[in-house]
């Protein structure tokens, strides 16, 4: 299971995931990370579900409006807008969406996956591959094809208190 963990430190807040098999093994290993004399407070630990594409052949900055319009919405209504999108990410961020959907089904035994929201969607940038454009005189111009990393981090939706709106 991966977890997702929130820590601070001079009162400056950092994320991060890490891999355990229960949250007993992901505190103590979180402790022996961040040991009580360093100056680091965890602040809080919950469970996420990952999923990863890897070197699709897409310029990252075209899809990173997408990706942010993601983030914090329920799975299902993140899929509704993907599905709807024109842009070439759509398909890829959807690909990545259902990907760790599955896993939480098949890999954590999640009964409600309706009940998961989007945590963190990102494209990152890649390897490029390099090109050149034959011009003048012999001479050739470099060309950049740009691929991307595409990343989805689902989480359980939190419960809204009651009297908050």
């Amino acid at each position: 299971m991966t977890f997702l963990y929130t820590i601070n430190k001079k009162g400056a807040t950092a994320e991060g995931c890490i891999t355990a098999s229960d949250e007993a093994e992901a505190k103590a290993k979180l402790d022996a990370k961040f040991p009580k004399g360093s100056g680091v407070k965890v602040l809080g630990l919950e469970q996420v579900y990952v999923a990863t594409i890897r070197n699709t052949r897409m310029s990252a900055f075209k899809g990173r409006p997408l990706a942010g319009a993601c983030q914090g919405l329920p799975a299902s209504e993140a899929l509704k807008l993907v599905e709807f999108s024109p842009k070439k990410a759509a398909q890829i961020i959807k690909k990545t969406i259902l990907s760790a959907l599955a896993n939480a089904k098949n890999n954590d035994s999640v009964a409600d996956a309706a009940g998961l929201t989007v945590k963190l969607c990102v494209l990152d940038e890649s390897v490029r591959m390099r090109r050149y454009w034959p011009t003048a005189r012999g001479s050739a111009h470099p060309i950049a094809r740009r691929m991307c990393h595409c990343k989805v981090i689902l989480a359980a939706a939190k419960k809204a208190k009651k009297g908050a709106k």
